[in-house]
């Protein structure tokens, strides 16, 4: 297929990022596929109550895990595009970086827990969960293959680890290990994609024994990134601390009911990711060469995430009972779907979020990711204290959903920034699209 020449335009660039979305996509799939099914079969076999509280556990590592990121994922993108030339300097100083911070999270989930503990859940599975942490560091590698635009190499570690992953959790359920081995084969799941990543780096005269930490670097690193290191942990403590107080205010039973919803109705989010992931260069490109074609693919990225998370919420919200009947959950959890009703419709506002975020680190205004997420954070626990009492499940899924949407259009108030919200606006109540339309 070709395009007109129109002056900026790359054809071969265009096939390029095209096809690696496609193959980014077709791993998420994949992996989507493998991890839907294995966790409605340890939710079967754990039932509801062991279920949350094998949940509870995780929401913990959530905050860490946005703590040990340090908000670096995009920067490191962003920095190996603009200097491919300081490739090992880069990613040896992100790791050392990551690495220190996953074990500064250890006493800090210890801190965490002590302060908001979840009922039922011991402390020693949040403490075997905090490894991960530390594991994650390699995911700068990741980072490495988007910035190359080469994601089928991160598709093939995570198709494989999922398969091996999988294979390990029906093999707990076959010989009926008691919970703690699915504390472990969670974060198994982790050190697998990690080990991955290293044997995948390793390959055609790269090593990461090359890599150099920099001082430097890593305060410049810091100095940009520091603003989504707490909008991580906002974002973590606003999509995740529903969860944790379903189960404390109104028992593991629900929570674990409800912790099927948030998987159902997350399980889309892969969706956004891949798109912004993968085609941040391509806008960082526009960016600089042709500010009128950056703004129209800034606005043709809210069109999309419209085009693709509106029928899926439209879908879901009206096949939510027959989702948990085709798919072989057992009927304690069925009373579940009206929940999800609702709760898929946060999924709209985190295909735009994820959109406008990448707007925000373009433009070097990653500081308003803080307000954003920490606006949404606030919404979110105040209404799950007014709400869950009363409503149970259904209550963290209204919370979740005002929460999500207060959280993404905040920035409408905000006057540097507020044509982003303008523009998310014209997509979200289609307007974009009917102006094109019209301009046809």
């Amino acid at each position: 297929m070709r395009f007109p020449n129109i002056p900026g335009f790359d054809q071969q660039a265009l096939e390029k990022y095209f096809k690696n979305t496609g193959m980014m996509f077709i791993g998420r799939i994949g992996s989507l596929a493998i991890k839907m099914f294995v966790g409605i079969a340890v939710a079967n076999y754990l039932h509801r109550e062991n279920n949350g509280i094998l949940t509870g556990g995780t929401v913990y590592i959530y905050f860490a895990s946005a703590l040990a990121a340090l908000g670096l994922d995009q920067f490191i993108v962003k920095e190996l595009h603009q200097f491919p030339e300081n490739r090992d300097q880069i990613l040896g100083t992100s790791f050392w970086m990551k690495i220190f911070a996953g074990f500064c999270c250890v006493p800090i989930i210890y801190l965490a827990y002590t302060i908001y503990p979840a009922k039922g859940t011991p402390y020693h599975y949040v403490l075997i969960f905090s490894a991960i942490g530390i594991i994650q560091a390699f995911n700068v590698i990741d980072s490495y293959f988007q910035s190359q635009v080469q994601s089928k190499y991160i598709m093939q570690v995570q198709i494989t680890g999922n398969l091996v992953s999988a294979a390990v959790k029906l093999l707990l359920i076959h010989l009926q290990m008691p919970l703690i081995w699915f504390v472990y084969a969670y974060t198994f799941d982790f050190l697998l994609l990690s080990i991955g990543y290293y044997f995948t780096y390793q390959r055609k005269q790269r090593s990461v024994y090359n890599w150099t930490f920099n001082f430097e670097l890593s305060k410049k690193l810091l100095k940009y990134s520091w603003p989504l290191i707490i909008s991580g942990i906002m974002v973590a403590l606003y999509m995740k601390i529903d969860l944790l107080m379903v189960q404390n205010i109104s028992g593991a039973k629900e929570a674990g009911a409800y912790a099927t919803v948030a998987n159902l109705s997350e399980v889309w989010n892969f969706i956004p990711a891949v798109i912004v992931t993968t085609l941040f260069p391509a806008i960082l490109n526009a960016k600089r060469d042709d500010p009128g074609r950056y703004k129209k693919r800034i606005q043709n990225l809210y069109d999309l995430m419209v085009y693709i998370s509106l029928p899926i919420a439209v879908i879901v919200t009206f096949a939510s009972p027959l989702i948990y009947h085709i798919l072989p959950f057992k009927p304690e959890y069925y009373y579940s779907a009206p929940a999800l009703s609702v709760h898929i419709w946060s999924g709209v506002f985190v295909f735009l979020g994820a959109a406008s975020s990448q707007y925000l680190i373009a433009e070097n205004f990653s500081k308003l990711t803080f307000i954003r997420t920490g606006f949404g954070a606030v919404i979110n626990i105040v209404l799950n204290l007014i709400l869950i009492p009363h409503m149970g499940m259904m209550g963290a899924a209204i919370s979740t959903l005002v929460a999500y949407a207060s959280a993404t259009f905040v920035i409408i108030l905000i006057p540097k920034v507020s044509e982003q919200g303008v523009m998310m606006l014209k997509s979200l109540f289609l307007i974009s699209l009917v102006q094109k339309i019209i301009k046809k």
